[in-house]
């Protein structure tokens, strides 16, 4: 049997639809909350798969958050393993420092549905699958492209939404993953930035309607293309 690790900070910021499709292919996921659990000890080199979730905090936030520290030394132990590594949001700005790159605040906070745009990488990589689907995006940080990365998609506001470091990393700063059945956690377990931000919760809910069935497929194919690509680079290490 496959383990999936996925390591999270908020209890509402999970895998997501990614936990169903992990299931089906023979994964059994162990979450941990590395806010709380000891990771100096984690072996991150067994697991099949290790999944970094989002959160609200910043990468850099080491002082007000002393967990990042050994969180950051336990993504740098997997990717010193060479086995799949999967970053979502706040995941991907982990993955993205402990490569050498920095990670800061826009300006601005990207909160909503839209599509990607995506590279002349990204429409040769697996996260092509999500074509012209919108994804939820919701930060204000982002990160450069780490050194022997390559950019995948970008948007208007955030050109650099995803990276990738041959094929079993893989670093998204939108939220593909999410179940929009869900989304009303979000909204709560955010209405404080959301109120920061002057975004009214109905206009999210509406956008979640209108385009969730579409993101939920869109996710599958890519999470499911990207799996492929990376167990079969792992079959061959």
């Amino acid at each position: 049997m496959k383990t999936a690790i996925a390591l999270r900070h908020l209890q509402f910021e999970d895998l997501g639809t990614l936990e169903p499709l992990l299931q089906a292919r023979g994964y059994t996921v162990r979450h941990l909350d590395a806010a709380i659990d000891d990771l100096t000890a984690l072996d991150v080199q067994t697991p099949a798969l290790m999944v970094v979730l989002g959160g609200p905090i910043g990468a850099g936030d080491d002082d007000a958050y002393p967990f990042l520290r050994p969180e950051l030394a336990a993504i740098r132990r997997r990717l010193d393993s060479g086995r799949p590594l999967l970053g979502i949001c706040l995941g991907a700005q982990l993955i993205a420092r402990a490569l050498g790159a920095a990670v800061y605040p826009m300006g601005v906070k990207e909160i909503g549905f839209s599509p990607l745009t995506l590279s002349d990488h990204g429409r040769r990589h697996a996260l092509a699958a999500v074509g012209d689907a919108p994804v939820l995006h919701w930060h204000g940080d982002q990160f450069d492209i780490p050194p022997g990365a390559v950019r995948l998609a970008g948007t208007a506001v955030c050109p650099n939404q995803a990276f990738a470091v041959g094929e079993r990393v893989l670093g998204l700063q939108c939220h593909p993953e999410v179940d929009p059945r869900l989304l009303e956690r979000w909204l709560v377990g955010h209405a404080g930035e959301l109120a920061q931000a002057g975004l009214d919760p109905r206009d999210l809910r509406a956008q979640a309607a209108e385009h969730g069935p579409r993101l939920v497929a869109a996710a599958h194919a890519v999470f499911s293309a990207w799996l492929d690509g990376a167990e079969a680079a792992g079959a061959q290490a």
